[in-house]
């Protein structure tokens, strides 16, 4: 079993993971064509805003300090999605692609996550998370390939 600063340290990782998704989802939110596809991303964006906050909350149930920033990595993320939408026409196509790129990195950050030896409850949070996480790269990924397929 991890000890308590390991745990705290792996939460905080996801809290970083779901800063990012949030942020990434808003940034794209503001580049999508469609309407329906703004609103699902924004849902996409506070679905991970409730995240961080669960998986903060836990942090302090451990007596830790939770992070409430994004990571370096969404940073770039972002600034990816910004210098894409200023060279180049962001359809919606474009965008879901960004979003399953950044889902991609979710998946991974979680499944990692889960590879700990986490105290049972924290275990049964990253797991409903990480189903939350798929959920979310799935159905990106559907939309994107109807929308690819649209287009040929």
């Amino acid at each position: 079993m991890q000890d308590r600063d390991d745990t705290v340290s792996t939460l905080n990782d996801l809290i970083e993971t779901s800063k990012d998704g949030e942020y990434g989802f808003r940034t794209c939110a503001e580049h999508a064509d469609s309407a329906q596809l703004r609103t699902l991303l924004q849902n996409r964006a506070s679905e991970c805003a409730t995240a961080a906050s669960e998986l903060a909350a836990r942090i302090v149930a451990l007596g830790g300090t939770a992070d409430t920033t994004g990571s370096v990595a969404g940073s770039m993320h972002r600034g990816w999605v910004a210098v894409r939408s200023a060279l180049s026409t962001f359809d919606d196509l474009a965008v879901l692609s960004e979003c399953e790129r950044g889902e991609d990195a979710a998946k991974k950050a979680y499944s990692d996550a889960l590879e700990q030896d986490l105290p049972a409850d924290v275990r049964a949070l990253v797991a409903q998370q990480y189903e939350g996480v798929q959920r979310n790269h799935d159905m990106i990924k559907r939309m994107r390939d109807s929308l690819r397929a649209a287009k040929a």
